[in-house]
């Protein structure tokens, strides 16, 4: 096939997709409506809430800090999910989508065991997601180190990927690829080349803005990315010094990202990713995330 002929029954795939994705949304309050009149929705994930705290507790002091959604993590118990979704729903804080990660299984290891493991939980994680009516599930698709090539990385993660393709249209949930730092899809090139080959609108990227600043920039990606894109994750970084900061406090050009994710029309959740915090943290995060979506 053509790189033409993919490219345009990609868009298309992806345009289908991201029309449908922001259907089930919901009716909370966006932070920003554009030009376009695309909205987007600041959130944050559960690990960034207080341990200490029930879900009813954390899901009130998300909502009091101005979120307007949770990523959550997957569980086996769905009627613990369906549970914990609907708290988070009447309190006006909806888990969007589900963090399976992959980082201790991933697809690119040759033992067959471990595929199983990965297989297995990302699975039960696409069943949860579908059970609680959330989106995505992100997933780290591969780990290059000394003993796993990146060309097998490739091969063998788009190979088991492709096992749960079924099970992601059946339960209509986005299999959201993060970018990170996993020393793999180093460029907006190959990250969209990536998703295309599936040839699927169920596997999309989930966007990292903070996790290419090494080695790119994020305004870069974004419009390389495109419609691929279905979810955001938000966190700043420091070139000099080598570390991470709050949003805003780091080296990502952010009048740049939302002019980018302005002109291809992205509208969704935007998810900060960072250490978590006590109320007047959390405030000054939601705060940060407005003022960035302003340009202020």
């Amino acid at each position: 096939m053509s790189d033409e002929r993919m490219g345009r029954r990609s868009f298309l795939k992806y345009s289908a997709a991201a029309a449908m994705g922001v259907s089930f949304i919901g009716t909370s309050t966006s932070i920003a409506a554009t030009k376009k009149e695309t909205k987007l929705y600041k959130a944050l994930k559960i690990g960034m809430l207080p341990k200490k705290l029930s879900d009813a507790e954390k899901f009130k002091l998300a909502k009091r800090c101005g979120f307007e959604g949770i990523d959550g993590e997957p569980m086996e118990n769905f009627d613990a999910a369906r549970e914990q979704a609907q708290l988070a729903r009447d309190i006006g804080v909806p888990i969007h989508g589900l963090v399976f990660g992959g980082w201790h299984a991933p697809f690119s290891n040759p033992d067959p065991k471990v595929i199983k493991k990965g297989l297995a939980g990302m699975e039960n994680a696409l069943r949860c997601a579908n059970a609680i009516n959330a989106t995505t599930v992100l997933l780290v698709p591969a780990v290059v180190n000394e003993n796993v090539s990146y060309a097998d990385a490739y091969k063998r993660s788009q190979k088991h990927i492709r096992v749960l393709l079924p099970v992601a249209e059946e339960m209509k949930v986005i299999i959201a690829i993060e970018n990170v730092w996993n020393k793999f899809l180093l460029s907006p090139l190959e990250f969209s080349r990536y998703i295309d080959e599936f040839e699927s609108p169920w596997v999309r990227a989930y966007f990292d803005v903070g996790n290419v600043i090494i080695h790119g920039y994020a305004q870069d990606w974004i419009r390389t990315l495109n419609k691929r894109i279905v979810k955001i994750d938000l966190k700043d970084f420091k070139r000099r010094g080598y570390k991470w900061t709050n949003i805003g406090d780091g080296d990502v050009n952010w009048p740049e990202v939302m002019q980018a994710l302005d002109e291809i029309g992205f509208e969704g959740y935007m998810t900060a990713e960072l250490a978590g915090g006590d109320e007047a943290y959390l405030r000054d995060v939601a705060k940060r995330i407005d003022r960035i979506v302003k340009g202020t």
